[in-house]
C-alpha cells in the first residue's frame, strides 16, 4: 500500500523527495501517516478536500480484500 500512496502523492506535488508513508497496525485498523513538504500540504488535500479523498477512496479499493480498515493520514513534514 506504501508504494501506492507514494506513487500518486509523488505525481502531485513539488517537493516529491520530501514524500514519505509511514505506516502503523493497530487492532482493527491500518494506518498510514502521509508526511508532505509544508508547501504541498494545500495540494494533497486539494479544494474543499476532494484530493484527499479521492486518494482514500483509491486506497479503500486496493484494501478491499483487507481484514482490517486502512486509514490515509496526512501531515506536515518539519
Amino acid at each position: 500500500m506504501k508504494p501506492l500512496i507514494e506513487t500518486i502523492v509523488k505525481a502531485l506535488v513539488d517537493y516529491p523527495e520530501a514524500v514519505a508513508v509511514e505506516s502503523r497496525e493497530e487492532e482493527q485498523a491500518v494506518i498510514y501517516e502521509l508526511s508532505v513538504h509544508a508547501e504541498d500540504v494545500g495540494k494533497v488535500i486539494g479544494k474543499q478536500g476532494r484530493t484527499i479523498y479521492a486518494i482514500r477512496t483509491v486506497v479503500y479499493a486496493a484494501a478491499a480484500g483487507s481484514p482490517k480498515r486502512v486509514i490515509v493520514q496526512v501531515k506536515e513534514k518539519g
